[in-house]
């Protein structure tokens, strides 16, 4: 993604790379359907994916499709979506003319920031990640993060503003 919205370079402050990280857009819909998620998954992560277009000014989100935690050993504190699931995920984007925008899970009683785990193991470059905090089994609030970067030695997380809509994809 390269333009005048694209991330910005290593180095750069907060506020500038705050400013030119493109917002992730969804649609009511999508917003509730994700907080939905995380309050009825609630002791556990909840996780799925985002799929949309990717517009100039960033990513569309259509849909969110949810994914089981396939997380045995820690799925409180962790996820993981299956390779099958993602399949089945990157098909049903095909067949809906749309592309995985990103990924969501949900932080149970802790806060909507990514943490140094969520950072190791997110390798979509250009993809938004989103997490949502449920508090004692209620949503709070939501955040997303741009995966940025040109390589996996680079890869770091640029916040976004989430904006809610309806207007529909073009």
């Amino acid at each position: 993604m390269k333009s005048e919205d694209s991330p910005a370079k290593p180095g750069s402050s907060f506020s500038e790379r705050i400013s030119k990280t493109p917002p992730l857009r969804l649609t009511p819909a999508v917003y509730a359907a994700i907080r939905a998620h995380g309050e009825q998954a609630y002791p556990q992560e909840c996780c799925g994916a985002l799929l949309g277009h990717l517009m100039q000014e960033g990513w569309r989100v259509e849909a969110a499709v949810p994914a089981g935690n396939a997380r045995t050993d820690s799925a409180r504190s962790r996820y993981q979506i299956t390779p099958l699931d993602l399949v089945k995920i990157e098909r049903e984007a095909r067949s809906l003319g749309l592309g995985i925008a990103g990924f969501y899970h949900s932080h149970p009683d802790h806060p909507a920031h990514w943490s140094p785990t969520d950072l190791a193991e997110a390798h979509w470059l250009g993809c938004c990640y989103l997490i949502t905090r449920v508090s004692h089994g209620k949503a709070a609030e939501t955040n997303s993060f741009l995966l940025a970067g040109e390589t996996e030695e680079d890869k770091r997380f640029e916040q976004q503003t989430i904006q809610v809509d309806e207007e529909s994809a073009p």
